[in-house]
């Protein structure tokens, strides 16, 4: 769906609302669809660097700023990036022993230690402790993420697992500052 139309140093620029389609971190770069149809919009990997993440899940919502090139529609600004699904305690049914009211925990600051996409999970530590908390790939793509890199920093909501202390939410670092 357009937004909206704004003038930007004489070249028209449009805010888009839609979908990732895909988004190879490796190769720096990926493709949106608008909601309302047309081109695929390219998103660069630098446009979304410059919004705090590294990478994007495919499908993901989100609403950018995409100009008309020589090559074809290309995005300027990642403007928001909505959520894939709305997480709730019973889509981690599958931990065994983990009950979770998101609502009543804090995000809290953390890097990464490592983390294989391959393999589907990996490792952080809260800021000032150095226990792991296990990181699942589906968490990522429940909040817009496809992988993360040793020593991004992010911000987690934590809660206790069977086998300890493991992520129910993954946010961009920039999130903290986003606070309500």
């Amino acid at each position: 769906m357009q937004l909206g139309i704004i003038q930007h140093t004489g070249d028209t620029v449009r805010m888009v609302s839609g979908k990732v389609k895909w988004f190879d971190q490796a190769k720096g770069f990926g493709f949106v669809v608008a909601d309302d149809g047309g081109a695929d919009i390219l998103l660069h990997a630098n446009v979304l660097r410059n919004f705090g993440q590294s990478s994007i899940a495919d499908s993901t919502p989100l609403v950018i700023s995409v100009q008309d090139t020589a090559r074809g529609m290309q995005a300027t600004e990642v403007v928001s990036i909505g959520e894939l699904e709305p997480a709730v305690a019973s889509e981690f049914d599958e931990f065994p022993g983990l009950s979770v009211d998101l609502s009543q925990l804090e995000l809290v600051a953390a890097r990464i230690k490592w983390f294989d996409k391959a393999k589907g999970f990996g490792f952080a530590n809260a800021f000032g402790s150095s226990a792991d908390i296990f990181v699942h790939v589906e968490t990522l793509r429940r909040y817009g993420l496809a992988d993360l890199m040793p020593g991004e920093a992010v911000c987690l909501k934590v809660a206790d697992g069977e086998r300890g202390k493991m992520a129910v939410e993954v946010r961009s670092w920039d999130m903290a500052l986003q606070k309500p």
